[in-house]
C-alpha cells in the first residue's frame, strides 16, 4: 500500500517537473503543462495512474481552496466594497445571460427544460485556477480587464451557492424512478435538515467566519507568533483554512468561497505577509496536482466514440461564452483590446463543473451517459483556453498595440506597492519610518516580534509579522516592486541572511543595512549591502561634538570636527574592508589610519584657521575708508 502510494507521488511529481518546464519554454504555460502531462500519464494513454485519479482531483481541490484562501488575503475588505459594482454587474449578467443562452440552445436540442436549466447554469461558470494563474503569470491581474475577469470569478463562485440549491429542485421523475437519486455528495443541500435548520446553519458558519477572523484568530496568531516556530504558524495557517473547508463543507457551501472570505477578512491583518508566504508553496503544488488530475480524468474512449459531437459541443460553448462576454464587456465599457482579453481568459467551462455535474445525476437532473459527455467537454475547454490565450496574446494583441490598459503605475503608491520596505520596527527602524512619513513616503513594515507588533499597534501603526530574511516573505511585501529596503532588525546573522536574500532574487532593490559595529558591517558589505549605517556611530559623533562645545570650541569649529571625522572614517571603513578578514594587514591598516586621522584633522583646522584669518582681511578691508 505504502509503495503504491509512493509510486502514484513519484509519477505525478515527476510528469510535472519533466511537462511544464517544456510547456513554458514553448510558452505554453504552465497550467497546459500540467494538463497534458495529466492526459499523458491518465489511464488511457501510459496507463501511470488510474481509478485513484478520482480521489486524488478531490484532494487537489484543495489547492483551490488555498488559491481562493490567498486572492482573498490580498482584497481589504474596503477594496471589495469598491469593487461591488462589477461584481454584482458584470458577474450577475454574465452568469444569467449565458445560463439563458445555453438553455435555449439545449432545449432545441429536445432536452427537457430542469436539463437544460442545470447545463446552462453549470456552463456559465468559469476556471477560477486557470484564469487566476493564467492572469498572474502574464502580469494582467492588474489591469482593468484583468480586474473586471477577477470580479466575474467571484461572482460565480458565490453562485455556486444557489445553483446547488436549485438542482434538487429540478429532479426528473423519470430519472428518479431508475434509482438516480440519493445526493450524497462533499457539497449540496441537505433537505432531511429542513429550510430553516439549513439556512440558520449557513448564517451561522458565515458569520462565524466573519467574526472568528476578526476576534479570534489575531489572537491565536499572536499567540503562535510568540513561539518563534516557523513550522508552527505553518501548521496554524493550514489548520484555520482546513477548519473552514470543513465547516463549509458541513452545511452545504462551497469551500472556496468560506476560504475567500476568512482571507478578506484577515487582509488587513498584521500576519497578512507571512500567511500568504507560508501557504504559497501549498498551494501552488495542489494547483499542479489538481490539473494533471483534471488531465487524467479525460475519458478518451468516450472522445474517441464521438469526436466530431465533442468537437463540436467544446467549439460551441467557447463561442457562446465569448459571444456573452464580449457583449457584457462591451456594455460596460471595456476597450476593445481589453474586451478581447476579457473573453478569451473567461470563454471555457470551470471546475466546479465537476461537482455541479455529478451533484445533479446524484439529484436526477441528468443521466449520468450526458454528464460524463458533458465533463469531458468541460475539460477540453479548460485545455484549450491556454491555447487561445496565447493565440490572444502573439496574434490579437499586437493589433491593438497602445489601445490595451497597462498594470497602474507605480504614481499612486497603495500598501502592497510602497517602495520602501522597513524589517525591524524597533527603536532604529521606528526613526527611519517616522522621517519618511514626514516626507509622504509609505513604508511596509515587517518585524519578528509579536510583542512589538502588538505594542505599536496600540499606537496605530500597522506592522506586518514575519520573517523577512525569507525570499517568500519578501516578496509577498512586494520587495518585487519596491525600490528600497532597509534592514533595521537586531539580529546580526538574520541581518546579513537578509541582505544575502534580497540581493540574490530581487537584484534592483537597493538595501540600506544597520550594523551593530564595525565587524557586522563588514560582514553586511560583503553580502552585497549598498549601504551600512553602524547603529551608535551617529550618536557617537553627536556625543562627541557636544564633548568639543563643552571644552570650549566653538560651535563651528565642534562641527567641523565632526564632519571631517566621519568623512574620513566612512572612507577608512570602505579601505579596511578589502583587508578585512587577513589580521596582520588589517592591523597595519588601523594604526596607518589612526595617523592618517591625526594629520588630516590638524590639516582641517589649519585650513579653516587659514580661511578664518583670509575672511577676517577682507572684512577690515571692507571695513577701512577709503583713501583720496
Amino acid at each position: 500500500m505504502n509503495e503504491s502510494i509512493f509510486f502514484q507521488a513519484f509519477i505525478y511529481l515527476a510528469a510535472a517537473v519533466i511537462a511544464v518546464p517544456i510547456a513554458r519554454r514553448l510558452g505554453l504555460g504552465s497550467a497546459l503543462g500540467y494538463l497534458l502531462a495529466g492526459v499523458l500519464i491518465g489511464p488511457y494513454v501510459l496507463g501511470l495512474v488510474g481509478e485513484e485519479g478520482q480521489d486524488v482531483m478531490h484532494f487537489a481541490e484543495f489547492g483551490v481552496v488555498l488559491m481562493l484562501f490567498l486572492v482573498g488575503l490580498e482584497l481589504e475588505p474596503r477594496v471589495l466594497w469598491r469593487m461591488r459594482g462589477p461584481v454584482l454587474g458584470m458577474g450577475g449578467m454574465q452568469v444569467g445571460l449565458t445560463a439563458v443562452v445555453i438553455a435555449a440552445i439545449a432545449l432545441a436540442f429536445g432536452l427537457a427544460w430542469q436539463t437544460a436549466l442545470a447545463i446552462g447554469l453549470t456552463f456559465s461558470l468559469s476556471s477560477t485556477a486557470i484564469v487566476l494563474q493564467t492572469l498572474e503569470e502574464k502580469g494582467w491581474l492588474k489591469t482593468d480587464a484583468g480586474k473586471r475577469g477577477f470580479s466575474v470569478l467571484l461572482f460565480q463562485d458565490v453562485a455556486v451557492i444557489p445553483i446547488l440549491a436549485i438542482i434538487p429542485l429540478l429532479a426528473l421523475p423519470e430519472l428518479a424512478a431508475t434509482g438516480a437519486a440519493g445526493a450524497e455528495h462533499g457539497h449540496g443541500a441537505h433537505p432531511e435538515r429542513g429550510v430553516w435548520v439549513q439556512t440558520g446553519m449557513v448564517l451561522g458558519v458565515v458569520t462565524g467566519i466573519v467574526l472568528g477572523g476578526r476576534y479570534l484568530t489575531r489572537p491565536l496568531l499572536r499567540w503562535v507568533a510568540q513561539t518563534r516556530s516557523h513550522e508552527v504558524f505553518i501548521s496554524t495557517a493550514l489548520l484555520i483554512v482546513i477548519g473552514i473547508t470543513l465547516a463549509m463543507n458541513y452545511v452545504g457551501l462551497s469551500p472556496a468561497l468560506g476560504t475567500f472570505l476568512a482571507g478578506v477578512v484577515l487582509a488587513e491583518s498584521e500576519y497578512r505577509h507571512e500567511l500568504e508566504s507560508d501557504i504559497e508553496p501549498f498551494k501552488g503544488l495542489l494547483l499542479g496536482l489538481f490539473f494533471l488530475a483534471v488531465g487524467a480524468s479525460i475519458n478518451l474512449m468516450l472522445v474517441a466514440e464521438s469526436p466530431l459531437l465533442i468537437l463540436a459541443l467544446v467549439v460551441m460553448l467557447i463561442i457562446v461564452k465569448f459571444a456573452v462576454l464580449l457583449f457584457i464587456g462591451r456594455l460596460f465599457g471595456l476597450q476593445m483590446a481589453d474586451n478581447l482579453m476579457f473573453s478569451v481568459t473567461l470563454a471555457q467551462g470551470g471546475e466546479f463543473a465537476f461537482l455541479l455535474f455529478s451533484y445533479a445525476t446524484d439529484s436526477s437532473v441528468l443521466p449520468r451517459e450526458l454528464a460524463n459527455l458533458l465533463i469531458v467537454v468541460v475539460v477540453l475547454s479548460m485545455m484549450v483556453t491556454p491555447l487561445l490565450i496565447i493565440a490572444y496574446e502573439r496574434w490579437i494583441r499586437p493589433r491593438f498595440a497602445g489601445c490595451a490598459s497597462k498594470p497602474p503605475e507605480d504614481t499612486e503608491i497603495d500598501e502592497d506597492d510602497n517602495p520602501v520596505i522597513i524589517a525591524g520596527y524597533g527603536r532604529f527602524g521606528q526613526v527611519v519610518s517616522r522621517m519618511l512619513r514626514a516626507g509622504d513616503i509609505n513604508s511596509t513594515l515587517l518585524d519578528h516580534d509579536a510583542g512589538q507588533i502588538e505594542l505599536t499597534g496600540r499606537f496605530g501603526n500597522k506592522v506586518f509579522y514575519g520573517d523577512a530574511s525569507r525570499r517568500e516573505l519578501l516578496e509577498a511585501a512586494g520587495a518585487a516592486k519596491a525600490k528600497l529596503l532597509v534592514v533595521a532588525i537586531d539580529n546580526r546573522a538574520k541581518a546579513v541572511d537578509m541582505v544575502h536574500v534580497a540581493k540574490e532574487h530581487f537584484p534592483n532593490l537597493k538595501v540600506l543595512a544597520r550594523a551593530y559595529d564595525r565587524p557586522h558591517a563588514y560582514e553586511l558589505m560583503k553580502a552585497g549591502a549598498d549601504d551600512v549605517t553602524r547603529e551608535t556611530f551617529g550618536s557617537a559623533l553627536i556625543v562627541g561634538e557636544s564633548a568639543y562645545k563643552a571644552l570650549g570650541f566653538d560651535a563651528a569649529q565642534a562641527y567641523r570636527v565632526l564632519r571631517s571625522f566621519r568623512r574620513h572614517d566612512e572612507e577608512g571603513l570602505k579601505k579596511l574592508y578589502e583587508v578585512w578578514g587577513d589580521d596582520q594587514r588589517y592591523g597595519i591598516q588601523i594604526r596607518a589610519h589612526l595617523q592618517e586621522l591625526g594629520k588630516v584633522l590638524n590639516a582641517d583646522k589649519e585650513m579653516a584657521d587659514a580661511h578664518f584669518r583670509e575672511a577676517l582681511r577682507h572684512m577690515r578691508d571692507a571695513e577701512a575708508p577709503d583713501t583720496p
